[in-house]
């Protein structure tokens, strides 16, 4: 049977997006239902997939074949025809993969016009404006989309006609003005593609069905799918659609609208329109629409349609919908739904409100949030009363909500270059378009002059999770001599401004932030995420406001303390260098003596912050070295206040010297030679336990490769206990990170003697992958765009590596302790994708940062939710043992016995 690579509307449903795209496949669910979508067809992503195939970039003559069959059941449907010179028939191009990715790929509308048929439609509508301006509109877009001339190139001639006639906007030249504008434009195809604009329909159709085949492959489309992790995806789909037109006069018109609020949630339709337009007018922010209430007071009759779609889609899909429509002469098409975009707040409210509205369960909920999502809701917004004694320069849309600090750029890829060098930036604009992607993206946030909520600079600020100002009609921008006015007050490059996305408010210079608060919806967010959750989620903190922070965000304790980030303060440096510099054990354990009171102070301070939870402390773990100065004149201020000579420091130094430091002596070998410093960390640590009743110690040996070295450093911990007489009066346990490979390799020997591991994946990744996690930077983005790694190994966990020797060292060690604690620390553990495997190996906790901690939480909760662990009493082995099928889970064999 021949396969099949076009279908209509008619035959398609919602399930088969991955085939027809996302568009694709909600135009044909509406179709189904009964909504009024203007009829067309769509070419799959396996299309798109064969249009690629070896490297020929061309639509396969079968499918050419198989697309006019669906041409021509169009024409039967319409009683029009494709290049008929009377009525002919006009078509709309457009992208549609599985994952929606707005402005990122091509669109060509009005196709099948051309100098003959304009005529015809002319004739047909009696309006002649229409005519020329949906021709000189297709020639524009064909003419960028297709051909592949920079837009500039025909708003230069527009704005040329414009000026001769004296008019301020498009709507304005007449319909001998727009043949004027016409004639230009395909003068300036000739001039700069050394071609002429096509006058064939079907050769247009081609040419822009394979211009939306390889947008799937241009810089923005690919830069998109890089920066919002879209990988497996086959293409794209295209759908060919019947036109409609919203530039017929006053009774046509278009719009986008969301049947909530994409940036704060609320349960109100949301949207924009204008009325004698089309499409790209809505979102390209030249002209600045109307809220979508108007329309009630323009047309009521069409309003409440519109609004009983809006209601009908989303408790069809029961999402928040993102719809495009159009008005043709006082009917209404609908031209698109998809799940909408939104910003992480409005997700959190929308996921809780549909559950209480009976929309949505509790695990759907939790899944409409995506955990990275939270990241745009755990950093810094106004302060409010620092805000209340400033005075805005002008407000434009809050087209995406929080706040943005920095200095002024114009252009996108200064902005990335800026960022890049560690420069906090806002992007500038008039208006912005894909082509800005790079630059939004290193922007802390975004300012345009022109553009409404649904602009492109909007949607995509909101995709980001960037602060961004739209429509800020007040600010005057010069891009070309990189000049922003407000009232006569003139701010250039490198000036700093303020932007407030919640309330639209432009500062001047840098108004202070203050730290979010996690409350409402997103406490009860994070309340069902803890309920569905399998594994406990602690942080990695080394200072009692770190820790304060985390319990804050839900942290369930200390999952790694680098005790050793308490050593650089000024009061105690001094002390760990004399430690250092000291010839004997004697003078080393007098040095400690003074850093033992600063350690068990913090330590204190910490352990009061946890009331009770527990705490991973890992003991001294860098190289030496790192503690003395490097510069000839530090070395001199160092010496002399250590009292010791320049040139005893300068032997220290040189002693210290090592050639892979990250491989030599430090973690648990600095313990082995010199015990001394882990029985003074142990004192500390005991010490502070002791004043704070409830404390949990679990102490840390790091970097152990031979069970030999842990015992060495376990007996001393043992010893300072039982001095202290804290073996029975502290709640503490002792353990070990496994960061060298061998200690994975070997972990049932470890198993016997640890009451718990936890896994450091930044050097377990740098041991096993054979890259230094310093230098590796230099390659390894090439080698995840080449596809050798699918992610950055120190970012995201290497499972076919790093986490085979994670699987093995939890089965091996559970099989003789089955009772050993398990976990991870290091910003593997809040990162979405590693948690998920964290669950589904069977460990007990992930650690992360303070402000990774919610989205830890609702990765794991998601986690549990795809995955979840088997509940029968026996896995079906035989045997009678009652197993914990969650250190079972994805476990060769099925049984843990």
């Amino acid at each position: 049977m021949t396969k099949k690579f076009v279908y209509s509307f008619k035959e398609g449903e919602a399930k088969m997006k991955e085939l027809l795209g996302g568009k694709g496949a909600n135009l044909a669910e509406m179709t189904k239902i009964g909504i009024p979508v203007p009829p067309g067809f769509t070419l799959t992503t396996e299309a798109c997939q064969d249009f690629y195939n070896d490297g020929q970039n061309k639509i396969s003559d079968a499918i050419i074949e198989e697309y006019r069959l669906h041409i021509k059941d169009l024409e039967e449907m319409m009683g029009k025809k494709l290049g008929d010179n009377d009525d002919p028939l006009l078509l709309s191009v457009r992208s549609g993969a599985a994952v929606s990715m707005p402005g990122m790929m091509d669109t060509v509308l009005n196709l099948g016009l051309n100098d003959d048929s304009v005529k015809g439609i002319i004739s047909k509508t009696g309006n002649e404006r229409f005519g020329y301006d949906s021709y000189r509109r297709f020639i524009q877009m064909f003419g960028n989309v297709v051909m592949d001339i920079e837009g500039s190139v025909f708003e230069k001639e527009l704005e040329i006609v414009k000026e001769e006639k004296g008019v301020e906007i498009d709507t304005d030249l007449t319909a001998s003005d727009l043949q004027v504008v016409i004639e230009k434009y395909k003068v300036a195809i000739q001039k700069v593609a050394g071609k002429l604009f096509p006058q064939d329909p079907f050769e247009q159709l081609k040419m822009s069905i394979e211009a939306v085949f390889g947008s799937w492959n241009n810089d923005r489309a690919i830069l998109y799918r890089k920066l919002n992790s879209l990988k497996g995806l086959a293409g794209t789909a295209v759908n060919v659609q019947v036109m409609v037109f919203g530039n017929k006069g006053d009774t046509s018109g278009t719009g986008v609208c969301f049947t909530r609020n994409p940036s704060t949630g609320e349960n109100k339709f949301y949207g924009e329109y204008l009325m004698n337009a089309q499409g790209e007018d809505v979102v390209a922010g030249i002209r600045t629409p109307l809220e979508i209430v108007t329309l009630k007071d323009q047309n009521e009759a069409i309003y409440n349609e519109l609004v009983s779609y809006r209601d009908g889609l989303e408790k069809h899909y029961t999402d928040m919908q993102d719809m495009e429509f159009t008005i043709e002469e006082g009917k209404l098409w609908m031209l698109q739904t998809r799940g909408g975009k939104r910003t992480a707040a409005a997700a959190v409210t929308m996921a809780v409100e549909m559950f209480n509205e009976g929309l949505i369960d509790k695990d759907t909920a939790l899944l409409r949030v995506e955990p990275a999502q939270l990241d745009q809701l755990l950093h810094p917004h106004l302060d409010p009363k620092a805000e209340k004694e400033v005075t805005a320069l002008g407000t434009g849309l809050p087209a995406s909500p929080g706040a943005a600090v920095g200095t002024i750029v114009f252009d996108a890829h200064l902005a990335h270059d800026r960022n890049e060098a560690g420069e906090k930036v806002i992007l500038v604009r008039n208006e912005t378009s894909p082509e800005d992607l790079i630059g939004m993206n290193a922007s802390q946030g975004i300012l345009t002059a022109r553009g409404g909520m649904t602009s492109h600079a909007a949607v995509v600020a909101r995709g980001m999770g960037k602060c961004c100002v739209a429509g800020c009609s007040t600010a005057k921008i010069n891009e070309s001599e990189g000049t922003l006015t407000f009232g006569g007050k003139v701010y250039k490059e490198g000036d700093y401004i303020t932007l407030n996305g919640s309330n639209g408010n432009v500062y001047e210079g840098s108004v202070p932030v203050s730290e979010p608060e996690l409350s409402g919806d997103f406490g009860t967010l994070m309340e069902w995420a803890d309920e569905r959750k399998e594994m406990i989620v602690k942080t990695n903190a080394d200072t009692p406001h770190d820790t304060a922070t985390a319990i804050k965000f839900g942290a369930e304790g200390i999952g790694l303390c680098r005790t050793e980030h308490m050593f650089f303060e000024a009061s105690r440096i001094k002390a760990v260098r004399e430690m250092i510099v000291a010839k004997d054990t004697e003078n080393r354990k007098i040095a400690l003596a003074k850093i033992e009171p600063f350690q068990q102070e913090d330590f204190e301070g910490m352990f009061k912050e946890l009331a009770g939870k527990p705490m991973i402390i890992r003991l001294l773990d860098p190289p030496l070295h790192e503690f003395l100065p490097q510069a000839e004149k530090d070395i001199e201020g160092v010496a002399a206040e250590i009292n010791v000579t320049v040139k005893e420091l300068k032997e220290t130094i040189e002693s210290l010297h090592e050639f892979n430091p990250m491989l030599g002596f430090r973690g648990c070998r600095l313990g082995v030679v010199y015990p001394e410093i882990s029985a003074m960390q142990a004192r500390a640590i005991f010490k502070a336990a002791l004043n704070v009743k409830g404390s949990k110690p679990w102490i840390e040996v790091p970097l152990t490769g031979k069970v030999e070295e842990y015992m060495i450093i376990k007996k001393i911990i043992e010893n300072v206990a039982e001095e202290l007489d804290a073996t029975d009066k502290v709640d503490f346990k002792i353990g070990t990170m496994i960061e060298v490979p061998r200690a994975a390799l070997t972990a049932d020997e470890f198993a016997t003697e640890c009451d718990f591991l936890s896994f450091g994946t930044n050097d377990l990744t740098q041991m096993t992958c054979g890259f230094s996690r310093d230098d590796a930077g230099s390659f390894l983005g090439k080698y995840v765009d080449l596809g050798i790694y699918e992610n950055d190994p120190f970012q995201t966990i290497d499972q076919e590596g790093v986490g085979k020797l994670m699987e093995h060292c939890i089965i091996t060690s559970r099989e003789v302790n089955p009772d050993i604690h398990i976990g991870i620390c290091g910003e593997h553990g809040g990162d979405p994708e590693s948690v998920e495997f964290c669950h589904c190996i069977g460990l007990d906790e992930v650690s992360c940062s303070p402000y990774r901690v919610p989205i830890a939480r609702l990765a794991a909760a998601h986690a549990a939710i795809k995955y979840p662990y088997e509940e029968e009493e026996n896995c079906g082995c035989g045997c009678d043992e009652e197993h914990d099928h969650k250190h079972d889970h994805k476990q060769e064999g099925g049984c843990c016995c």
